[in-house]
């Protein structure tokens, strides 16, 4: 099932089905509405049913209090940064400010002069959960989606934390939907292949992670109370690099979705 949060012209935004043409030839490109938001309770179809055309898609989620991304958590990744994978996992925080949905810019602000695309697979936390153990992990997983950790890479450099570097608004690309129907099993090995402008830029399964899914939540919830819609970041494959105003950047996961954002300088019309 991929939910998707979207937005008609002129009106809220709301909840819905996305129904590709893959899943059935009776609704080819919809999304058929529901009733509220899927991690607040339960839903039901309203009946209404709009192609995907007319509709924006918005970030899937909005999270409530917090994104958890963890730092090279692929060895590649490490390796190309100079140094090598933590032994036990490397949390850091964003804003939720920092999220914008598919197509919406990603800004380059003034003070970076070194932007670089991270494609990762995102999860959606569903329930209250703390100190989740790695057996029960699933359990309190909703669904997946596509991310882009954006950071400001000379700021990261500079700064002696990363919040300023990985913070600024628009920061965090979610979408385009979520998917709730993989398992644990499934997400820990899916390909993820980022593009920008049509080039292959990264290219790597999720099964050459240092830490699994799993271990992710518990490590997360060991030191924080994780609330639904909250969002952890597992980590990005090798093959960073710049990012410049002009260009269009793809985060493609098998299964999941894909991504897509234009770059932008801040200031600009774009």
């Amino acid at each position: 099932m991929r939910i998707a949060r979207f937005r008609l012209p002129g009106e809220e935004p709301e909840f819905g089905i996305v129904e590709l043409e893959s899943d059935s030839g009776q609704y080819p490109e919809t999304v058929a509405v529901i009733s509220n938001d899927p991690l607040v309770g339960p839903v039901k179809y309203t009946g209404a049913r709009y192609s995907l055309e007319a509709v924006r898609l918005l970030a899937p989620v909005i999270p409530r209090s917090k994104i958890i991304a963890f730092a090279r958590n692929w060895r590649e990744h490490a390796f190309e940064m100079g140094t090598v994978a933590p032994s036990v996992p490397m949390a850091f925080m964003k804003p939720n400010t920092s999220v914008i949905g598919p197509d919406e810019a990603i800004v380059k602000p003034h003070e970076c002069e070194r932007l670089h695309y991270e494609g990762e697979l995102a999860v959606v936390i569903g329930r209250i959960c703390r100190r989740v153990s790695v057996e029960q992990a699933e359990k309190v997983i909703f669904g997946y989606t596509c991310a882009n950790d954006v950071t400001a890479r000379d700021l990261q450099d500079t700064d002696e934390q990363w919040a300023r570097a990985k913070g600024f608004d628009t920061f965090c690309p979610l979408g385009p939907w979520m998917v709730a129907h993989l398992t644990v099993a499934e997400a820990d090995n899916l390909r993820i292949v980022t593009r920008v402008d049509d080039e292959v830029v990264q290219d790597g399964t999720t099964a050459d992670m240092v830490h699994s899914i799993a271990e992710i939540v518990a490590f997360a919830s060991g030191f924080a109370t994780l609330l639904p819609g909250d969002v952890l970041l597992t980590g990005t494959p090798p093959g960073i690099g710049p990012l410049e105003p002009g260009q269009r950047v793809s985060v493609a996961i098998e299964g999941v979705g894909v991504l897509e954002n234009p770059v932008v300088a801040e200031g600009s019309d774009g």
